[in-house]
């Protein structure tokens, strides 16, 4: 598997941001989102729907996250980002390819809401 460092980074950082964000700033409006906090949790349904797809194959009907509320989004970036680099471990031997495609894929996720969400 190539190394997943560039995204465990990113999730981290953002979710970090998310933590540190006051109710008011989390339930901001951002472009294509009510909110902030709807932003990060979209990113963190992404990042849940790739990992489905990956365990459970293509054709999985994918699962929705649930809105645990606008304080919990951080964590839940964290939880479904992490989990996607540990089911690209277990899922890709001899497939480096296609793993990469899908970490740059999910970095590029991550980078867009980061720079949405300020």
């Amino acid at each position: 598997m190539p190394d997943a460092t560039e995204l465990l980074d990113a999730v981290d950082h953002l979710a970090d941001r998310f933590r540190a964000m006051p109710q008011s700033r989390l339930l901001g409006a951002v472009p294509g989102h009510p909110s902030r906090a709807a932003a990060g949790l979209a990113l963190a349904g992404e990042l849940a729907a790739r990992t489905q797809r990956l365990a459970e194959g293509p054709q999985a009907a994918v699962r929705e996250l649930p809105d645990a509320g606008a304080f919990a989004v951080g964590d839940q970036i964290a939880v479904t980002g992490h989990d996607l680099v540990a089911a690209l471990a277990d899922d890709t031997p001899g497939n480096d390819e296609a793993a990469a495609a899908l970490l740059a894929e999910a970095v590029a996720a991550v980078d867009a809401v980061a720079r949405l969400c300020g």
